[in-house]
């Protein structure tokens, strides 16, 4: 049912969907304790309490204040604790710290969301918003959504810090699919308009669309297994510096990297958001860095793709799949069908190309500029989303991206080739 209404919040009225997906961040804290939702595992996560406020924070920042005239603030000393990068907003807290804001307690965040709900409530019941702030809380809508995925992503992090390795749920298990035989799709490329000019809401960095061009090129039918990423390993993949990138054979080294992050040193289990499970060979390998990924390809023969490549070739592709309103909590192996499996959701797909703007980007002006441009260098695009985030936010034009180090996310690997 949730899947379906979520199809629909573009049909909705936008006080609904602004209900939707606020009730929807409370249901994915409700089987965490005070105790989860305090603690930082490590600087690239937050705490769960921090993002129920910081998603909070945005609205009234952004919206509530701009609307409403003499706005007074909930509470001043929450615009410094909850302001994440905007430094046009003003200061900020240190993000490596979040972890020891014990107060404001989880109860005055619930507290603070409610009366934040009840203001934005009445403001969007009376549908005289500005075609700017309507923009404006479309966006907030769609960055929470971004923050419901990292509300999964770090607490798996910071359960799989416990000894106790505690579930978060435990609800979710699929019966087990056989592994659908990897094969090749091959793409006549040529010159081909990429980037998002349709209807309904994009990030900027989707836009504009441009024409580009790329070779002729073949594309797997599926990610990569956690069979396939085994053999890998029991290849002495973690050994050979010759499958490494530079930077990824050093941070091998440095950080002792010998298996992807959540798998038990036997190489039999993997800890889930539903606790440890015995390691499944069919479903998509994940947790993956840029660096194993692209050490994996070339140890297969293979690469990465492209952004544009795969932009290309999931154009047409029903954006379906194993997403969040599943709650299967975990990538799975598709179902025995022909063509391309996977393009959306089980696991992020990296692309070998870098987070750059588009030819003729610009950035918005003002504070909400900050929210994608200056983040344009030292990372890596992907695309299609995972187990983890909503259906209704993704589609094919989304860019995300990360630093090619990082492995917390659902993160995983699909080959290409050239022709």
């Amino acid at each position: 049912m949730n899947a379906i209404i979520d199809r629909k919040l573009g049909l909705t009225p936008l006080g609904n969907r602004f209900r939707l997906i606020r009730s929807a961040s409370i249901a994915l804290a409700e089987p965490l304790s005070p105790e989860d939702q305090v603690v930082q595992s490590m600087p690239d996560a937050s705490p769960m309490k921090w993002h129920l406020a910081h998603t909070t924070w945005f609205f009234e920042e952004f919206v509530l204040q701009h609307a409403l005239p003499g706005y007074r603030f909930h509470d001043d000393q929450f615009r410094f604790l909850f302001n994440s990068y905007y430094n046009s907003v003003g200061p900020m807290h240190s993000r490596p710290h979040r972890g020891l804001l014990s107060r404001p307690t989880v109860r005055q965040v619930m507290d603070y969301r409610e009366h934040i709900n009840e203001r934005m409530s009445d403001l969007l019941e009376r549908q005289e918003l500005p075609a700017a702030l309507r923009a404006t809380v479309i966006l907030g809508l769609n960055h929470e959504q971004q923050h419901q995925e990292l509300l999964l992503t770090d607490i798996k992090h910071l359960f799989s810090c416990n000894p106790l390795l505690p579930a978060y749920t435990r609800a979710g298990m699929a019966p087990r699919r056989t592994a659908v035989p990897l094969a090749f799709r091959r793409f006549e490329g040529g010159l081909l308009e990429i980037g998002h000019d349709a209807d309904g809401f994009s990030f900027d960095n989707e836009t504009p669309r441009h024409r580009t061009y790329t070779g002729e090129f073949s594309l797997a039918n599926r990610a990569v297994t956690n069979g396939e990423y085994l053999q890998f390993i029991r290849a002495g993949g973690y050994e050979e510096p010759g499958h490494w990138l530079s930077d990824g054979w050093a941070t091998v080294q440095r950080e002792g990297w010998k298996r992807p992050i959540y798998w038990t040193p036997e190489l039999d289990q993997e800890f889930t958001l539903t606790g440890l499970r015995e390691l499944n060979p069919a479903s998509p390998a994940c947790h993956l860095s840029y660096y194993e990924a692209d050490a994996f390809a070339r140890w297969a023969g293979a690469r990465l793709p492209s952004e544009v490549e795969w932009e290309l070739a999931a154009d047409d592709a029903a954006i379906r799949g194993n997403f969040v309103e599943n709650r299967r909590w975990h990538p799975e192996a598709p179902p025995p069908e022909e063509g391309l499996l996977q393009m959306f959701g089980d696991v992020w797909e990296w692309t070998q190309s870098a987070y750059a703007p588009y030819p003729g980007f610009r950035a918005a002006a003002g504070a909400l500029g900050e929210y994608n441009g200056k983040f344009m260098v030292n990372q890596l695009v992907l695309r299609g989303g995972s187990c983890a985030t909503p259906i209704s936010h993704i589609r094919a034009t989304y860019r995300n991206f990360f630093h090619p180090a990082a492995r917390w996310q659902f993160t995983g690997v699909r080959l290409a080739r050239d022709v």
